[in-house]
């Protein structure tokens, strides 16, 4: 049998860049299960959220936002510290970047591996990788809720942590008055979920449950289609939920059985692949998702670094 090519190493085609106005001043662009990335527009400034893996990728979505918005970038703000959604921040040139505390503390902890990993893993998302002038560092950082004041009739954006998920430090981008949500890779809109740092019991109950209270009438998820009312935006969660469920319940049971990791890996695959498998990036993460539960049934709650080196060992490993 032909070996699986690594990760998402052999996913070199580009993909089709869908540009949405979610409301007046509301910004988002999509990609064909690329990282999504948004602008929402104050008074006299521009919040940037998200800024994607290099800083040329970052300028291609700056030159295509100054197509309707010439104001400055007051804030960029990251989600959480993946390489892939933050290494082009210096495009911006932002007054300030903005992430959860335990944002930077993961970044300072864990920063340069993630870099080399997400690069192996996607070298397509890498656009000129040499203008990467370094790590990026947050300069204004909260625990729980940061409030951003729009101007105007315009709002505030809310910036909030509902728990811990796809990392330690989740954030996401609340506007109240638009009920519009940037959720980042807390949830997925037809595309699967990578939780290879995730803390998944909280994530699948109490995390997206502050996430559907917020009741959001329009979603943009890490990666995927936009939801564009209540339905989808509920299907959403409810797909991101379904996920998490059916990987802890595989997993667990192998785990809670003394079988193997292997076993664990198959057992999740044969559960989720007919209903996940053609969406973006599901073979590339399930080995590593499957891994980080199986650490987290072992009573690991810190996740593990990854290292270029052990992305390999486990894909090898599982495959």
């Amino acid at each position: 049998m032909a070996t699986k090519p690594f990760a998402s190493s052999a996913d070199l085609t580009p993909k089709d860049q869908v540009y949405v106005e979610l409301a007046p001043g509301v910004h988002a662009l999509t990609a064909e299960g690329d990282p999504n990335v948004g602008a929402i527009e104050g008074e006299d400034f521009v919040v940037c959220f998200e800024a994607r893996a290099t800083p040329a990728a970052a300028r291609q979505w700056l030159t295509r936002l100054r197509t309707v918005c010439d104001k400055p970038v007051r804030y960029l703000v990251l989600s959480h510290y993946h390489a892939v959604r933050t290494l082009g921040a210096s495009a911006f040139d932002a007054q300030e970047i903005v992430a959860h505390e335990m944002t930077r503390t993961l970044i300072a902890e864990r920063g340069k591996q993630d870099w080399a990993s997400e690069y192996g893993r996607m070298p397509r998302l890498f656009l000129e990788p040499s203008g990467i002038p370094g790590l990026t560092w947050p300069t204004l950082t909260f625990s729980e809720r940061m409030t951003i004041p729009l101007g105007g009739e315009r709002g505030d954006l809310e910036l909030l942590h509902l728990g811990r998920g796809h990392t330690a430090g989740d954030i996401v981008a609340w506007l109240p008055q638009q009920r519009i949500l940037f959720a980042g890779d807390l949830v997925e809109s037809q595309a699967a979920l990578y939780t290879g740092d995730a803390f998944h019991d909280d994530w699948a109950s109490s995390t997206l449950d502050n996430v559907a209270a917020l009741g959001a009438e329009i979603l943009v998820g890490g990666r995927g289609a936009v939801a564009r009312d209540r339905y989808e935006v509920d299907a959403a969660i409810t797909q991101s939920r379904h996920f998490l469920n059916e990987m802890r319940r595989c997993v667990g049971t192998v785990h809670a059985e003394g079988g193997t990791l292997q076993q664990a890996f198959q057992s999740a695959h044969k559960a989720l692949e007919p209903r996940y498998g053609r969406w973006p990036i599901f073979e590339h993460c399930l080995p590593f998702n499957v891994k980080r539960y199986w650490d987290e049934c072992d009573g690991v709650d810190w996740p593990e670094i990854w290292t270029a080196e052990r992305d390999r060992a486990v894909w090898e490993a599982l495959q």
